[in-house]
């Protein structure tokens, strides 16, 4: 852990998605809600003032103020102070990539609109200025036209109006800014009207050409000498203010300036009628353009492909100055104790952007987690100013616990024979990335190949690559990087950043022979750019410009090709296809999770435990649902072939295609599956909305038969057919009678898996986070069907029932006939609550077992061992132990793991450090003397899982 330890040290976390509909107010009454449950830290999706409508706040415009749809400055207050009336912290998810390109709720793109290079916001947002396109040299390519500009311009969607003292552009709904040296166009349009209506020294007259002269001469937009800019900003507004006063008090140049507008509105169907509007778009910082258009020439840098969110450039003093001064104020004020770094991979220099931070929120170390995903066997870069990450990579160890190994072979085998897909998953990450790289984001490769074309033409060594080879090059590599970026700076390189460029270089040779070899050797050299004194300093700063640049390009083209499209091409057990994951990974997952746990107490004691987040692909139940599938290939394939035969009436053919395909089909049945709700005999309207809505996205982020771009309504609408008819239509009773009574089979044995996730989080290494209404069986898709409004009412009602029987097992009372209860009737969620409030009490009662304890694993012996999970930390006199069940398809299908008659003799020994401790369950209040070794049967009798108690003998 490079940062040092916060003074306040967070044990857990609750994620609230704060949207219009729950706002500050509502998170301000959950406060005695989460300090009941146990939690120590709030965690907040981001505060500031967003793009109007905006259901997540990513989509920020302005740093300086708390998004007034939520509240306020004043409704933020409120939260944070009922936070801290209950000894809440606050973790603020700050977002330092991206901002919102809404033209008038964000300020600072709006002057860019406005203004072009000439902005004093100009360098705050990464924009290439001279790209290969000349039209667009000092323009902004803005691609927000529904079609393309000259259907959307004769079509009249384009604008003019007059409208609080402004001339304004309008389209839809947006309100767009003019450039002022050119409403001489609109203002002077027919001056020798004007002229011929006004006696020559008629003030009005008079002051109106004045105000045209002054106008038209501002200086351009493409000035970028200091002075020129802040004389353009100041005169700018003398001018317009002075032609806002001159309309406010004469209804003669109000009523020419009203028949002028109509004029360059012009009239759809006569296409030389908006000549005049043409020329005017002509001369603004901006060119409008079809969405389609940002595929290839879009000229700022984007989060993902996302047209409406820019990169910012958080690397320059003043954007970050700007940014960040109201989250320094609320930290020294208290009201903010920790900061979650939303993407830090989209940041120029992470590292660099790291120290900044922890600079200027001085001497005292914030908690800060950084949303960095971990490739496999990658490692967060321990000299970083962080305390960890946001917790991928703990879901997915934490995972693959409860993956059988044994099968993999044969369930990739099961998929491969019913979908007929064969590729390996490295294929399928190739295909999709260099998908992605040529269609939605193929205009930052443009930009990074023009300026790779620029670097060789500087030396007569590489001026025979052509723009064309360099930018296939370019390709190539990235299709073939094995982690979502590098990290070279100006300080330098690791091994690993050499590792991962080596790596793609050599793979994208192997992949094309016929391809000029010297042309990779070239690129190898400017992503690891070397110090020579032989190179003059600016090439050198060039090339290192280069390679960061290139690095906040990998980690874009990684979620999107392989998060958001071969995640949904591939999937044999979609429980492995998480942010982060490796599909394709079948391996003994104990082992590899207590080597994780015990180098995270070393190196990130306080990284994020995530089991789930607003951006993983299923709920956390869904997911330990759908694991128990790897304990039965035989099975599984039996029922696949079961179903799929009585819904094949429900196919039809869609553009010469079967819809749903076996790929899109295999994911329906899982996807259900995980879903299903635990005592349902049948679907109902509301579920079939939801795996509809799920497969609609599934199917456009695989871009095999649809796709966001270009959407095929024939095969949506057939798989639309498909699931009504298979869930409420001719095939649902016979669907329904196969598929009900599996799924609930698979519920009981997903809940004891879940059961078991939950506990080895409360009790591992880290800070425990629970997503938003995760308390209770989380069974939800992808976003946005896991940002649904949480029932608090409900959840509040539960708390209410089950803090009692906790504080009496806290009193060593008789409740494991009540706890038992609980688990009969499952599935209400209560049981999964009653664990959740229990543990998270724990670590709050004894902050420094679980986040500086010993780390030590367990290793049980006897008939059952194979089945169960366990460690124990220690600290002192203090310590606990952890035990979880595991691969439980046979013992959990028709009762519960638990007593001597899951166990039998199957024990734990402990460790000798442990042999004098005395153990209480404080879910049940049962207890076990010491002794050398604990019984499972007596650990396990009430529940399927334990967190028990130590305390030393007298």
């Amino acid at each position: 852990m490079a940062a040092p330890l916060p003074a306040r040290l967070p044990v857990s976390t609750y994620r609230l998605q704060l949207s219009p509909s729950q706002n500050f107010a509502a998170a301000a009454e959950l406060a005695s809600y989460l300090s009941e449950l146990g939690i120590s830290e709030c965690y907040c999706s981001p505060v500031f003032a967003a793009r109007p409508g905006s259901a997540h706040g990513y989509d920020i415009c302005d740093h300086s103020r708390a998004d007034p749809q939520l509240g306020g400055d004043d409704g933020f207050h409120a939260m944070s102070d009922a936070f801290r009336s209950r000894d809440l912290g606050l973790l603020l998810d700050f977002v330092p990539n991206h901002m919102s390109t809404h033209p008038l709720a964000n300020p600072w793109w709006r002057s860019v609109l406005e203004s072009g290079p000439s902005s004093p916001y100009a360098r705050y947002f990464d924009i290439d200025w001279n790209p290969v396109k000349h039209e667009l040299r000092d323009r902004i390519l803005l691609p927000i036209l529904g079609d393309q500009y000259g259907v959307t311009l004769e079509q009249g969607q384009l604008r003019l109006a007059y409208e609080d003292g402004a001339i304004r552009l309008r389209l839809y709904e947006l309100d767009l800014p003019l450039n002022p040296r050119r409403l001489g166009l609109v203002v002077g349009h027919r001056l020798d009207d004007l002229r011929a209506r006004f006696p020559a020294d008629d003030p009005d007259l008079t002051e109106l050409l004045s105000v045209l002269f002054h106008l038209d001469h501002l200086p351009p937009y493409t000035e970028t000498d200091p002075t020129q800019m802040a004389e353009r900003q100041r005169e700018k507004d003398v001018a317009l203010g002075r032609l806002a006063a001159l309309l406010e008090r004469s209804e003669v140049l109000r009523a020419h300036l009203e028949e002028n507008l109509r004029r360059f509105n012009g009239r759809p169907g006569e296409p030389s009628s908006f000549e005049l509007m043409h020329e005017l778009l002509e001369g603004q910082p901006y060119r409008l353009a079809s969405w389609r258009t940002a595929m290839h020439e879009i000229n700022y840098r984007r989060f993902f492909d996302v047209n409406e969110l820019a990169g910012i450039r958080m690397e320059e003093p003043e954007v970050f100055a700007a940014a960040h001064a109201l989250t320094a104020r609320w930290v020294r004020e208290g009201r903010v104790t920790g900061l979650r770094l939303d993407h830090v991979d989209g940041l120029f220099d992470p590292a660099g952007y790291l120290d900044d931070l922890a600079g200027l929120l001085g001497p005292a170390p914030v908690w800060t987690v950084v949303e960095k995903i971990l490739s496999e066997g990658e490692r967060l870069d321990p000299s970083w100013r962080t305390h960890g990450t946001t917790g991928y990579e703990y879901l997915n160890q934490l995972n693959g616990v409860f993956v059988d190994p044994v099968h993999g072979v044969r369930l990739k085998a099961v998929y491969q024979a019913f979908t007929g897909r064969d590729d390996e998953f490295a294929e399928v990450c190739y295909q999709s990335k260099k998908l992605i790289v040529t269609t939605s984001m193929a205009s930052e490769l443009n930009v990074l190949a023009a300026e790779l074309n620029r670097i060789s033409e500087g030396r007569w060594q590489w001026r025979d690559f052509t723009l064309d080879s360099l930018q296939e090059a370019l390709r190539q590599v990235v299709a073939c990087f094995p982690v979502y970026r590098t990290y070279v700076r100006g300080e330098g390189w690791t091994a690993e950043d050499e590792a991962a460029v080596d790596r793609a270089i050599a793979s994208a040779l192997r992949r094309n022979p016929a391809l000029e070899p010297t042309i990779f050797h070239f690129l190898r050299r400017m992503l690891l750019p070397q110090p020579d004194p032989a190179i003059p300093e600016p090439e050198l700063r060039r090339r290192l410009r280069f390679a960061m640049k290139f690095q906040q390009y990998t980690g874009p083209v990684q979620a999107k090709g392989v998060e958001d499209t071969a995640f949904y091409r591939f999937g044999p057990l979609l429980s492995l296809n998480e942010v982060g994951g490796e599909p394709e990974r079948f391996e003994p997952g104990v082992e590899r999770f207590h080597r994780a746990n015990a180098e995270r107490l070393a190196r990130w004691p306080l990284t994020l435990l995530a089991t789930a987040t607003h951006d993983t692909k299923r709920g956390e139940d869904a997911r330990a649902r759908l694991n128990a599938l790897s304990e039965m290939p035989v099975r599984w394939r039996a029922l696949l072939n079961r179903w799929s035969r009585i819904n094949a009436p429900a196919r039809e053919t869609a553009e010469t295609v079967i819809a749903p395909d076996r790929g899109d089909e295999y994911l329906f049945y899982q996807s259900l599956l995980g879903m299903w709700p635990p005592l349902a005999q049948a679907a109902d309207e509301s579920l079939v909305e939801r795996i509809h809505q799920y497969l609609l996205k599934a199917m456009r982020e695989a871009k095999i038969h649809t796709s966001w771009i270009n959407p095929s309504a024939a095969y949506e609408e057939a798989v639309g057919r498909f699931v009504r008819s298979v869930l409420l239509g001719e095939q649902a009773a016979a669907f329904h009678r196969s598929f009900a009574p599996f799924a609930r089979e698979l519920a009981r044995t997903g809940a004891v898996n879940s059961l078991a996730q939950m506990a080895l989080k409360l009790a591992s290494p880290g800070v425990a986070d629970v997503y938003q209404g995760t308390e209770l069986w989380d069974l939800s898709l992808v976003d946005p069907d896991n940002r649904r409004p949480v029932d608090f009412a409900a959840r509040r009602r539960h708390l209410a029932e089950l803090v009692p029987l906790a504080e009496s097992a806290g009193r060593d009372d008789p409740v494991a006939g009540d706890v038992g209860a609980l688990l009969e009737h499952w599935p209400d969620g209560r049981v999964k609550m009653y664990l959740t409030l229990v543990g998270l009490r724990y670590r709050r009662r004894c902050p420094d077992l679980f986040l500086r304890g010993e780390y030590l694993p367990l290793t049980a012996s006897g008939a059952r061992a194979d089945h169960l999970v366990g460690f124990a930390r220690r600290n002192g006199d203090q310590a606990a132990v952890a035990l979880a069940p595991r691969l439980v398809a046979d013992l959990a299908s028709d009762r519960w793991p638990t007593g001597s008659e899951a166990w039998g003799d199957t024990v734990v020994p402990l460790p000798a450090s442990l042999h004098g401790f005395s153990w209480r369950n404080p879910l049940t209040g049962e207890r076990q003397g010491p002794g050398a070794s604990l019984a499972v049967s007596a650990a396990l009798a009430t529940l399927p899982i334990a967190l028990l108690e130590g305390s030393l003998s007298s």
